[in-house]
């Protein structure tokens, strides 16, 4: 197998197989987390790729049995807040360029969506062309429950999936499973896990469009579909709290559990991930989704939530994070909207292209 640039870690591997550039994601013990060194190479290669007339399509995998990708590695992101925050948005920068590459790639992008798929592994997954669940696969943007707020794109791609699921996913941090991450817009096909192995032999010799109507199948039955009727309602208030009020209101069982769900939360990452969703609604085009991500993701990194709750989910994993402030009613308007200011001359996410509609 030929590998990346022959460095130390291998973190991440490239190859041809046949017309196929195939990526492996290859940080199986940290259930592929993606640094920024992995985030530049996969760039590069997809542009080179993208050039090379022998290639005809893309595919992205993750190494082991686990999943494709649990996201950025924040313990490093913790790391660097703490010391002054001055990597984080070099890697962001970087990580929501590349999620625009993949997005407005001009050959197939085939993404095995396998087992965990999570915040940044939605990102070089969900925007791709052609995107492949298992009944493995549990896909969530859980930003909310470590102080942070989706990105990745993520709030482009949950604003556009049917009714207020995508709401429900961004506030609870709610993993799902093939059928709905299917009925929300955030996967195309199911293919039994068994068969991805021979799914992507196949793909070395022919095109995504001839082979997968031979592997697709009908996926378990999920659970958000027979839930809409009180999703819908429920999150389509105007506030957090009142979204909670209705939940807790509703009767059934499951909004009450998504309410207790809500209130573990950072308040501040709920108010804004909710303002956030809101105005992506109304953006028309991912990079410009982006930017808006990219300074509120700056913007958390300067404050206590972030720190603070990766500390009680990954570094300590007491999972009783202490949030600044502790209650929802104590964020206020005023607070929320300054994440979505501009960041300064010099500071903001561009694109070399506005970027026309997906």
């Amino acid at each position: 197998m030929k590998t990346d640039d022959g460095s130390a870690e291998n973190t991440v591997l490239f190859e041809i197989q046949g017309r196929t550039g195939v990526v492996t994601l290859n940080r199986p013990e940290a259930l592929n987390a993606l640094t920024h060194p992995m985030v530049r190479r996969i760039d590069e290669a997809l542009t080179a790729w993208e050039h090379d007339p022998a290639v005809h399509q893309v595919m992205i995998r993750g190494a082991g049995e686990r999943g494709l990708c649990a996201g950025g590695d924040i313990r490093a992101i913790h790391d660097d807040a703490k010391a002054g925050a001055t990597a984080s948005p070099a890697f962001w920068r970087d990580e929501y360029r590349l999620n625009a590459h993949i997005a407005r790639y001009p050959k197939p992008y085939v993404a095995l969506m396998d087992g965990i798929v999570m915040g940044g592994g939605v990102g070089v997954s969900a925007h791709g062309g052609v995107r492949v669940v298992t009944e493995r696969s549990r896909v969530a943007m859980p930003e909310t429950g470590i102080g942070f707020v989706p990105d990745i794109g993520g709030t482009y791609l949950l604003a556009r999936a049917p009714g207020e699921l995508g709401t429900h996913l961004a506030l609870t941090g709610a993993a799902v499973g093939a059928a709905d991450a299917l009925l929300c817009g955030l996967a195309d096909h199911f293919v039994p896990a068994r068969r991805l192995d021979e799914l992507t032999a196949r793909l070395a010799a022919a095109p995504a469009h001839e082979v997968l109507p031979r592997y697709a199948d009908t996926p378990p039955p999920g659970d958000l579909a027979g839930r809409r009727p009180w999703i819908d309602h429920c999150y389509a208030a105007d506030t957090v709290e009142e979204i909670v009020d209705r939940l807790l209101g509703h009767g059934d069982p499951a909004a009450k559990e998504a309410a207790e769900t809500i209130l573990a939360k950072s308040p501040t990452a709920l108010k804004v991930t909710l303002a956030a969703l809101r105005r992506a609604a109304g953006t028309q085009t991912l990079e410009r989704v982006l930017v808006q991500e990219f300074r509120v993701s700056c913007r958390a990194l300067a404050l206590p939530d972030l720190v603070e709750g990766i500390r009680a989910q990954v570094v300590d994993k007491d999972r009783s994070p202490r949030w600044s402030p502790a209650a929802l009613e104590a964020v206020t308007d005023a607070e929320v909207e300054r994440f979505f200011t501009p960041l300064g001359a010099g500071y903001e996410l561009e694109f070399p292209e506005a970027g026309a509609p997906r």
